[in-house]
């Protein structure tokens, strides 16, 4: 059975800003009682430890400086959390790259390799690396982060999609894998989402900002924004998703609906 918010102890990795500090302050703010916060940088760190104590002062925050696009540091952010809290019972895993859209025959042939390292390996390595704790506790809910890109052509994305449908497929083996263990994983899969650095990235670049403007004209429902994703991570650590895993979520106003 998933344990309950107010029992569990989640790791977020990515989470001092953006969609990650998003999840980590509604997470406090559902009652989940300990949270460990992973990122490269300790001052980041700081600010976003306070900004979720100011959402649940009554939580339990930490940080630890780890790039979890590396073995290393994903590793050592698993071992972080279950050390302080003695279990991971949910995994947020949001610190994917940040390449911005380009027509493939304008990338360097050079730069492919690593385009797919930086966005995969931050929300894939984090994921293996709580596996061993969350099986000899019995379970545990893996969220991972990719976006729409995974599941529609669109120009502009051929090696971003190629990456993003990489995670999805990884979540949906893992998935099937991890059940066994009882064990769920799941992936939220956005379109843009307003209101966060790479938003801000992507509307002042030449190509992406007309390609994603394009694109918000087609959110009927509204344009997505990180607390609409942190609501989606909520549900996926908690209980009332318990017999919900394999699944790729899109939230994107109706983008690809349209």
């Amino acid at each position: 059975m998933a344990r309950q918010l107010s029992e569990s102890a989640v790791l977020l990795t990515g989470g001092t800003a953006g969609i990650g500090l998003a999840c980590a302050e509604a997470l406090a703010a559902a009652g989940v009682p300990r949270l460990l916060l992973a990122g490269r940088s300790e001052a980041r760190g700081a600010a976003a430890v306070e900004a979720v104590r100011r959402a649940a002062p009554a939580a339990e925050v930490r940080f630890v400086a780890a790039d979890v696009a590396t073995p290393e540091g994903a590793t050592r952010a698993a071992e972080a959390c279950a050390g302080a809290y003695g279990r991971i019972d949910a995994l947020v895993s949001t610190a994917g790259g940040d390449a911005l859209p380009r027509l493939l025959h304008e990338q360097p042939i050079e730069s492919l390799p690593e385009t797919l390292r930086t966005i995969t390996s931050g929300v894939l390595l984090p994921a293996r690396a709580v596996l061993p704790v969350m099986m000899d506790q019995g379970g545990g809910s893996i969220v991972c982060t990719a976006s729409d890109a995974a599941k529609v052509a669109t120009p502009g994305e051929v090696t971003i999609g190629a990456a993003m449908a990489a995670i999805v497929m990884f979540c949906r083996g893992l998935a099937n894998e991890a059940k066994r263990s009882g064990i769920r994983v799941n992936v939220m899969t956005p379109s843009i989402v307003r209101g966060t650095p790479l938003y801000d990235q992507l509307m002042a670049d030449p190509f992406a900002g007309r390609l994603f403007a394009k694109a918000e004209t087609m959110a009927r429902l509204g344009v997505a924004e990180a607390a609409d994703l942190a609501q989606l991570a909520v549900f996926l650590c908690g209980p009332g998703s318990a017999k919900l895993t394999g699944q790729a979520i899109s939230v994107n106003g109706g983008i690809s609906a349209a």
